[in-house]
């Protein structure tokens, strides 16, 4: 509705401006032309006084005080056509940040115009199309070639070709088998293929999406309002001068002359057409930031939390050994297993379902209980899959390695190892986030702690919290001290969810993550790579300082303008032309958030020390 009457005044303001320029040119009639504007002008910056008014009752201050000032004062004066131009600066400002701000965040809102509708449902071997609401986990599915896939699933038959790109932003089609996971809002290539459901469509990845893009969309940025603190001190320069001008002077079209060359624009379109433009390249790039506050709070983080199952290791765990006592064979214990797991998201219950996916057994009554493990009826018994004090009472012995244990009611059968693999850009990520100012590395993680500090060895993280459950994990978080602060956590599980809640940013790896996760975090990495984490920091480093360039780029003009303009040398109707080159550079300077450069060289928020960061 905002974005209609910006048009709408824009128009109107171009339809006065045609109106008195028949007037002044064709009619010979300038006493009417200055009469048309004063009138219709006056009409208009009372309508941006009333909106006014209503942004400083909200607790912000209001930075068209300036321009709407500068109308009234050149239309006192008989500086109408100066006034005409402010004018036009000012609705024509308002409506080039809705369209900055629609066109920056265009690869967002992309998504919502491709989200998948109906979905081939398949009942025997009759195909029946449905509604992708009717869709229900275990349904079998058909996805023709050049098909949006419809719902998240696995593939149960057919060799294919997909298109991420919509969701990862990987451009290179990837190859998919038998047993595969694909995710909804992929591109079907030119085969088709039969799959099994694995989620409902509103609980599918690009529902999910579609949810963090509406949320980005909704939340406002807290640098906006850092901004409007700059039109405080900037409005009492521009009235101090101004003022000052007039009364050596004696002359009022002096302050009127000062003050048309006080732009406001530079704190009304820098920081928003900036954040907008940073959440876009995110989104380009892989990475879907919540709110222009997020991009803040990451460019001045200090301490970084990682998971380590799913997010610092490579998330392909393999099964390496499996175990069978009590009278059941391993082959029994690794069915039994998978047969439980088959619905979980989580790394291990992917590994499972891979390593025998024509042998898994009918689950029902599967529920999960976080951080301890699975539990599910299979042939009329109770089988628990997970930590030992989870699947039974008796005495079990543990494996110093990943490792899920596994009973038949509640008799212990055997269990399964995996052996895990780190993720190859790990070492790399961390020693990138050392490098751009941030202070500490912590791994906290439910696994072991020989198994986690051996990781953490590798790859070179500071600190090392192992065997923490999800309230564990948050008091960690919660005893950093201030000085270590902002603190982001990176995790992909359901356990992750409430500590990337509870963190100052938590970032989601949202290509194999759960839902819970991503929908808890305030940042998600859409492809699976995490070297997106240090990006992510990066754009956000990029994009504060794009920001702060716009803003005060702009000021310093503004201000540099108003002193010459306070010796009389700048007419009005000049000094209203310029404001549109302070205008023009603001915005095309705050632009360039968007753009994806190679080694960044630009100042550490918090230490100021120059930094070369790669995004």
């Amino acid at each position: 509705m905002t974005q209609l009457t910006n048009y709408w005044r824009l128009i109107g303001v171009f339809l006065v401006s045609a109106l008195a320029l028949i007037c002044q040119f064709i009619l010979g009639l300038p006493q009417y032309a200055q009469i048309t504007i004063s009138i219709l002008g006056s009409f208009i910056a009372l309508l941006m006084f009333i909106d006014m008014i209503k942004t400083l009752r909200s607790g912000k201050f209001g930075v068209d005080l300036l321009a709407i000032t500068a109308v009234i004062a050149t239309i006192a004066v008989g500086e109408y056509w100066a006034a005409m131009i402010v004018l036009l600066m000012l609705t024509g400002g308002d409506a080039l940040e809705d369209y900055a701000a629609n066109k920056a965040n265009s690869e967002l809102k992309s998504l919502i115009e491709n989200s998948p509708s109906s979905a081939h449902l398949m009942i025997n071997e009759t195909i029946n199309d449905v509604n992708i609401d009717a869709v229900k986990i275990g349904d079998r599915l058909l996805v023709k070639p050049g098909e949006i896939i419809p719902v998240d699933g696995t593939i149960t038959e057919g060799t294919i070709t997909i298109d991420e790109a919509s969701l990862t932003g990987e451009s290179r089609p990837v190859d998919k088998q038998i047993g595969d996971h694909v995710m909804s809002g992929a591109v079907n290539g030119d085969a088709s293929f039969k799959m099994i459901a694995d989620k409902t469509a509103d609980n599918s990845q690009y529902q999910n999406i579609i949810r963090l893009v509406k949320q980005a969309e909704e939340q406002p940025a807290h640098f906006v309002r850092l901004a409007d603190r700059y039109a405080v001190p900037f409005t009492l320069a521009a009235y101090l001068i101004a003022g000052v001008a007039w009364y050596l002077s004696g002359d009022p079209v002096r302050f009127a002359e000062v003050l048309v060359v006080a732009s406001p624009c530079p704190l009304i379109l820098a920081a928003p057409i900036a954040l907008v433009s940073g959440m876009s390249r995110g989104s380009r790039n892989g990475i879907i930031v919540k709110s222009g506050t997020i991009i803040e709070k990451l460019a001045r983080a200090k301490t970084f939390a990682f998971d380590k199952t799913g997010t610092i290791t490579k998330g392909h765990l393999t099964v390496d050994h499996v175990f069978g006592t009590n009278g059941y064979t391993p082959d029994q214990v690794l069915q039994l297993a998978a047969g439980a797991e088959q619905q979980s998201n989580h790394i291990l219950a992917r590994s499972l379902v891979a390593t025998i996916p024509d042998k898994i057994p009918i689950a029902k009554n599967v529920k999960e209980t976080t951080a301890e493990g699975v539990s599910a009826t299979i042939d009329n018994q109770l089988v628990k899959v997970g930590k030992a004090e989870f699947v039974s009472t008796d005495l079990i012995k543990k494996i110093d390695q990943t490792t899920v244990y596994v009973s038949v009611n509640d008799t212990y059968a055997g269990y399964v190892s995996f052996s895990d693999e780190l993720r190859p850009e790990a070492k790399d990520v961390m020693t990138r986030l050392h490098q751009i100012g941030v202070k500490q590395i912590m791994m906290i993680s439910g696994d072991r702690q020989p198994i986690a500090q051996q990781i953490a060895d590798k790859v070179g993280i500071d600190k090392v919290y192992a065997e923490k459950l999800p309230k564990e994990k948050i008091a960690v978080l919660d005893q950093l001290d201030a000085n270590d602060r902002p603190v982001c956590m990176v995790g992909d599980g359901v356990n992750d969810a409430p500590s990337l809640a509870t963190a100052d940013v938590g970032i989601a790896m949202g290509a194999h993550g759960s839902t819970a996760a991503s929908e808890s975090a305030d940042a998600v990495v859409l492809k699976d790579d995490l070297s997106l984490v240090s990006k992510a920091v990066a754009i956000s480093k990029e994009t504060m300082s794009v920001a702060r360039q716009s803003v005060l780029i702009g000021i310093a003009i503004c201000l540099i303008l108003m002193i010459i303009a306070s010796f009389g040398v700048i007419p009005a109707i000049i000094g209203a032309l310029f404001q549109e080159i302070v205008d023009t550079v603001t915005i095309l300077w705050a632009l360039r958030a968007r753009i994806d450069k190679q080694d960044n060289v630009h100042s550490d928020p918090g230490t100021g020390k120059k930094i070369t960061v790669n995004a």
